[in-house]
């Protein structure tokens, strides 16, 4: 049909690599923050409280409002961080698979729930200083909100998604004035002081944190999670790459990235046009929105050989981490946990052998892809 094609539901879909590159790196381009959200007739849809919510936080604010936000924190997972999560995360993720191939001795076992929704919540939680005890109700609190990011989220999605934003406001305020009360040296009570700084209002600063902190845990669980699962879903489904790279482990970034592009945790980012202009000789008006479809890029003929096969050897470029200034910024932490819980894997085989048990089920969705389950069985 094209690079470009019109939507039903109004404005365009970008299908090439080419396009969706374009437009992701360029400086011109916007994110529908909550200025566009308002201006919108689809109230249902775009003036929903979980829909403003995300209008509020960075991966939906343009400059000079993103740049206010972005810039204060640096690098927020640079080299030194990373380094002090890495033992943490090895950790945490041997135990994990040592959980699941115990679990494997009564039979099947679900790689989702043991390992790939579990890592994501640990890494966030223990890096932000939150008690154990809640990772269970954030990590399904996450998972209900990320309807409203959807692309047709029902009635009664955008009220499940609602609902959630509800619950996480409640939760990380309440987080706030305690780290407000008792400050340590984590994340949040660095933010609070951060913003101290910049933001003369407190109510106003405590805002900045908020949605900082939501962001974080929002960004972090939902795509790192699928991330794990598919990683390990596709090698179990290539059991001779498998073999390859357990005897060539210097090839594990390879593989994480072959995944990201093979099945990306996000199929379609949105961008909306600054003013009447064209895109592959088609023209959209100012204001209308392009739906990238990141997913389709990634299988282009035109930007990868064969891009049907997925070959860990590829060594080609993705856009699974976005682009411009808004490219993920826990990008180098979701490589880390994969490299972790892939490298772990890969110690127990090939005498642990496994094969995954029947169909995965996945969640109904368009932009965000989500394995629920991942039943596997000894080989």
């Amino acid at each position: 049909m094209g690079e470009m094609v019109p939507a039903p539901w109004g404005g365009h879909v970008a299908t090439s690599y080419r396009l969706c590159h374009q437009v992701l790196r360029s400086r011109d381009w916007r994110v529908p923050d909550s200025g566009w959200r308002a201006a919108q007739v689809d109230a249902a849809r775009w003036h929903a409280p979980a829909s403003r919510q995300m209008g509020a936080t960075m991966p939906m604010l343009n400059p000079p409002h993103h740049t206010r936000m972005r810039r204060p924190l640096g690098n927020v997972f640079d080299r030194t961080s990373l380094q002090r999560m890495q033992k943490s995360v090895e950790k945490n993720a041997d135990r994990l698979l040592g959980n699941f191939f115990e679990e494997l001795r009564g039979g099947t076992a679900d790689f989702c729930a043991m390992v790939g929704d579990e890592l994501p919540i640990i890494t966030v939680g223990e890096w932000l200083g939150l008690p154990s005890a809640d990772f269970p109700l954030l990590r399904t609190l996450t998972h209900d909100q990320v309807h409203t990011q959807e692309l047709f989220p029902s009635p009664s999605q955008l009220a499940i998604s609602d609902s959630a934003t509800r619950s996480l406001r409640e939760y990380f305020t309440g987080l706030i004035r305690e780290r407000r009360k008792s400050a340590g040296d984590d994340p949040v009570s660095s933010w609070i002081r951060m913003w101290d700084e910049f933001e003369a209002d407190r109510d106003a600063a405590d805002e900045a944190v908020y949605a900082l902190a939501l962001f974080m845990v929002l960004a972090a669980l939902e795509t790192t999670s699928h991330l794990l699962t598919s990683l390990a879903w596709l090698l179990l489904e290539h059991p001779r790459q498998l073999d390859w790279l357990r005897i060539n482990p210097e090839h594990i970034p390879g593989a994480i990235d072959e995944t990201l592009r093979y099945d990306a945790p996000i199929h379609m980012i949105s961008r909306i046009a600054p003013e009447d202009t064209e895109l592959a000789g088609v023209p959209v008006r100012k204001g209308e929105m392009v739906q990238l479809m990141v997913g389709a890029a990634h299988h282009d003929p035109e930007q990868y050989a064969a891009p049907e096969v997925f070959d860990i050897r590829r060594k080609a470029p993705h856009l699974s981490f976005g682009g411009g200034i808004h490219y993920c910024l826990g990008n180098a932490l979701a490589r880390m946990e994969a490299d972790c819980v892939l490298s772990s894997l890969l110690r127990r085989l090939p005498g642990q052998g496994l094969r995954v048990a029947g169909t995965p089920t996945w969640a109904p969705r368009v932009a965000f892809r989500r394995l629920m389950e991942l039943p596997v069985v000894r080989a």
